[in-house]
């Protein structure tokens, strides 16, 4: 968890949140655990009229009645704001680690708590069930990114903007690995592009430019890709470690 980080986001986005949050409270009383910004708007990487703003609501318990209860304020946040509220139980987080170990890695990367108290502090995450969500993020992501070429020939500009998509959508993962071995992937999109280019040898400078360079930019993230997966496969335990 990131301590010191405050959010940085549009006034009319922060006023809906606020209005979320007062009406979280009112609905759920002591039965409202935290709440919590992940995602781009924790890392100030929020872009108006793009980014969502991710949040997680944590309940310490889950009865119909109340979810029934904050379902108008969730539903007005999301369309007013684009304020994306997962709802989790507090119970339930220790025990889901393996499940969800790169979003109990990006929150603690970059987590902001804006309600209650973190009930992820001290929640440990196993490198194992890190290094087997990495593998399944990067060739989920690679084998997409198959079709989008496919999908976009001809079309330059979307090719441009799914690979822009596609690299956010692994900075997560990326960023885990390089954890892994023991480097800096930092928290912005930029920051771990570069450390992931630097550790598998690619330039990663036109993924900055996909909506100008789509080309280019889809070599590089295919190249990245590819570097990562055979990393993610240097680290799988051998046969005899499983038995």
């Amino acid at each position: 968890m990131a301590p010191d980080r405050t959010l940085t986001l549009p006034r009319p986005v922060e006023q809906r949140l606020s209005e979320l949050l007062a009406g979280l409270r009112a609905a759920l009383g002591d039965d409202l655990a935290a709440v919590l910004v992940h995602g781009s708007a924790a890392r100030g990487e929020y872009r108006e009229g793009e980014s969502d703003v991710d949040l997680l609501v944590v309940l310490r318990s889950d009865p119909p009645d109340k979810l029934a209860a904050i379902g108008p304020a969730l539903k007005l946040a999301r369309y007013a704001a684009r304020i994306e509220a997962m709802i989790l139980r507090a119970d339930e987080i220790p025990r889901a680690a393996d499940c969800f170990p790169l979003l109990y890695d990006e929150i603690a990367s970059s987590g902001v708590v804006i309600a209650g108290v973190s009930p992820f502090a001290g929640v440990a995450v196993e490198r194992q069930h890190l290094r087997l969500r990495i593998e399944q993020e990067l060739r989920e992501a690679r084998i997409r990114l198959r079709r989008v070429i496919a999908d976009s020939t001809g079309d330059d500009a979307a090719l441009g903007r799914a690979i822009e998509r596609k690299a956010k959508q692994v900075r997560g993962a990326l960023r885990a690995l390089l954890g892994l071995r023991g480097e800096d992937g930092g928290d912005s999109l930029g920051a771990t592009l570069e450390a992931a280019g630097r550790a598998y040898d690619v330039d990663v400078a036109p993924l900055r430019r996909a909506r100008e360079q789509p080309g280019p930019a889809r070599d590089a993230l295919t190249r990245l890709l590819e570097g990562a997966l055979a990393d993610v496969d240097a680290r799988e335990d051998p046969p005899e470690a499983r038995r």
